[in-house]
Formats: structure tokens, sequence, C-alpha cells
């Protein structure tokens, strides 16, 4: 239990951000836990592909379109490499209020 002098600064804390204190704390942990699950995805890729996957994504500035075709499939690549069905899955699962089931939160099975 943290003492009385942390809860005084984590609350003179909340004050001085604005919007902080207007958001509940379960919503709060809540995105720590996707931001924790994101970065656990993240670092599937090595620092070089981390490094290439921004700057794909800043040089595109968001539209496919914007990068030339084998600019596309190393972007796809590199998502695909942090599994991204697995991400969604994993979130629905952690934010829902029951446990889901393993085909819905992996995917189906492969053979």
């Amino acid at each position: 239990m943290p003492s009385p002098l942390v809860n005084r600064a984590i609350g003179a804390a909340a004050h001085r951000i604005p919007g902080l204190s207007r958001l509940p704390v379960m919503r709060l942990l809540a995105l720590g836990e996707v931001v924790l699950l994101a970065r656990e995805h993240v670092v599937k890729l090595e620092p070089g592909e981390r490094r290439r996957l921004v700057e794909l994504v800043r040089r595109g500035r968001g539209r496919p379109r914007n990068l030339s075709s084998e600019e596309r499939t190393e972007l796809s690549r590199l998502i695909a490499k942090t599994d991204p069905r697995l991400f969604a899955g994993l979130v629905a699962d952690k934010l829902s209020p029951v446990r889901l089931p393993r085909r819905v939160v992996r995917g189906p099975r492969r053979r």
C-alpha cells in the first residue's frame, strides 16, 4: 500500500496534467495493458526493422499508394512479423469483462 505522501504526490500531479483527473483509473489501467501488449509485439522486430517500419510509415503518410510496390511489400512483411491478428485478439481479451475463447483470441487452429 503506498504511503499517504505518495498518494498526495500522485493527486497533485493529476491536477497538473490536463484531462488526467477526468480519466477513471480503470481506463488508465486498460490503456497501460494495451501499451504493454503493443510493446510485446513491436519487440518481435529487430531494431533495424523497427527503424525501417517507422521510415516506411512516415514516407507513406498513411497511404499505401505513396510507396513503391517493393516498399509496400516490405511494409506488409514487417507488419505481418508483429502478428497483428494475435495483438487484436489479446487486446479484445484484456478489455473484455469475460474470458474469450482461444479460437477468438488466437484465431482458428492451423493444420
